[in-house]
């Protein structure tokens, strides 16, 4: 009896198809995450029971993974922001890949954190009050590090936010 081989597994993701109510309600949301659900079947000229399905569809297909304040942390006291570039060391990188992320992502400082391929393995936008703050964030949480072998800062004049996006996981 001939064994016919299992298909290739791929690890590409797909995005899902999105008919113009769901790409209108992403947009929407997108751009004000408190719409209430009347405002937006209003918007879509759909009955609120149908705006809410189509939302409550969304999230549980991933599409929508979560809804978020955008903080202006200016008014929190952190108004010096920087984007800064982590090269980690190539020994035991898998694991130091993992540590880094989930020690770095959970500080007040760290905005969002991108794993990146490239030159940098890392991004980290952050937010502090003032450059000594920058230098003993570096200091401390980057630098002291065993795993990073290198860091480029470079400070953030304006900051523009246009959307949430996913976790990296």
């Amino acid at each position: 009896m001939d064994a016919t081989p299992e298909p290739a597994q791929t690890n590409t993701l797909r995005a899902p198809a999105l008919d113009a109510t769901d790409a209108r309600i992403v947009q929407l949301l997108s751009a004000d995450g408190r719409m209430t659900n009347a405002e937006l079947a209003a918007h879509l000229g759909v009955a609120p029971s149908t705006a809410h399905t189509r939302l409550r569809a969304l999230v549980d297909r991933g599409v929508i993974s979560g809804f978020h304040a955008s903080v202006d942390e200016r008014m929190l006291g952190a108004g010096l922001q920087a984007v800064i570039g982590v090269t980690l060391r190539p020994s035991g990188r898998r694991e130091s890949i993992v540590e880094f992320a989930d020690r770095v992502r959970v500080l007040p400082q760290v905005i969002q954190v991108f794993f990146l391929g490239g030159d940098d393995d890392f991004l980290l936008h952050i937010a502090v009050a003032d450059s000594s703050e920058m230098r003993e964030f570096v200091l401390e949480h980057l630098s002291a590090q065993s795993s990073v072998a290198s860091t480029r800062t470079s400070i953030v004049f304006d900051y523009h936010r246009n959307s949430v996006a996913a976790s990296f996981r």
